[in-house]
């Protein structure tokens, strides 16, 4: 029972090499910057952080492929031992790094995991990695995996792995944390989203592409927010007079609303289309525009109704 227990880590240690690895790639490019969220790398200087952190995660992908290899008939020879002996002092040295980051900066997570392991380091996660790299030990000796009889010792080694997983998870601070972000979902007015994703989503909708050849100019002449919606204002011309193509960009993660109106610059009143222009997707309904200040002093409330109203 105890050997097919060990041939049980092998799995489960490629499993948590490969997804450290997968969660790291997917934080780098949602921040842009290789050394965001790493934990560990707030050890190393300013210039080293960067290849540090890439390096780390090649190591975990070999690693995690190694075991996955190394775990059928090449499991007698020699690469299977040493693949398991990186692990382990993979591993091992982690724990070590842990404690280190934990008494220099406790205010950083452990990385293990990308953005769902942003949590400061505590014993629990030092706890886990040393567990970690004591089951990778165990494995050192092991020949090829087979697979359990069923149902005797299957049962059994199917128990053991659920209770080592109940163990792994009581150590794992991101299980609280994913239960927390499948369970809350931040309100609009509250959601984080930078001005570039708002132009992205525009870019995509169908009121762009519907009403982009009335710009005067690709760059945006203003940016700003109101609660759940992000207006961008274009410069524009209408009947010989300066106006402003304006956008509203509801700020939803998926398919989000896209508004929008045809301003004049001087008097803030709402334009109709010009003569040509197709006819908006969206029913008329009652919209307010508001222009920032540095534009006009006052909001104005414009009524949109068949094809020469704001399609907001």
């Amino acid at each position: 029972m105890l050997t097919l227990l060990g041939h049980a880590q092998i799995p489960l240690l490629a499993a948590l090499l490969l997804g450290g690895c997968l969660t790291k790639a997917i934080k780098v490019v949602r921040t842009r910057t290789v050394a965001a969220g790493l934990g560990p790398t707030a050890l190393f200087p300013l210039k080293l952080r960067a290849p540090v952190a890439v390096i780390l995660c090649v190591i975990e992908f070999c690693l995690g492929i190694g075991l996955i290899v190394t775990s059928g008939r090449f499991g007698d020879y020699d690469p299977a031992g040493l693949i398991r002996l990186s692990t382990g002092l993979l591993f091992l040295v982690a724990t070590f790094a842990l404690i280190e980051l934990r008494s220099v900066r406790p205010d950083v997570g452990c990385g293990c995991f990308g953005e769902f392991s942003q949590t400061p380091v505590t014993g629990r996660t030092i706890a886990r990695s040393a567990l970690l790299a004591m089951a990778t030990m165990a494995t050192m000796k092991l020949g090829p995996i087979t697979l359990p009889r069923w149902p005797g010792p299957g049962v059994g080694l199917l128990l053991m792995l659920i209770a080592e997983l109940l163990v792994l998870g009581l150590l794992s601070p991101e299980i609280h944390d994913v239960l927390v972000r499948i369970g809350y979902t931040a309100p609009c007015e509250l959601r984080v989203v930078q001005p570039e994703q708002s132009l992205a989503a525009l870019h995509r909708s169908a009121q762009w592409r519907r009403h982009s050849a009335l710009i005067a100019r690709q760059d945006p002449s203003d940016i700003w927010r109101e609660l759940c919606w992000s207006y961008i204002a274009f410069p524009s011309q209408h009947a010989g007079k300066d106006a402003e193509l304006v956008f509203a960009v509801r700020l939803e993660h998926r398919r989000p609303t896209v508004l929008s109106a045809l301003v004049d610059t001087a008097s803030g009143a709402v334009l109709p289309w010009p003569v040509g222009t197709p006819r908006p997707a969206r029913i008329a309904r009652r919209v307010i525009v508001r222009l920032r200040p540095a534009h006009h002093a006052e909001p104005v409330q414009a009524e949109a109704a068949g094809q020469q109203g704001a399609t907001l």
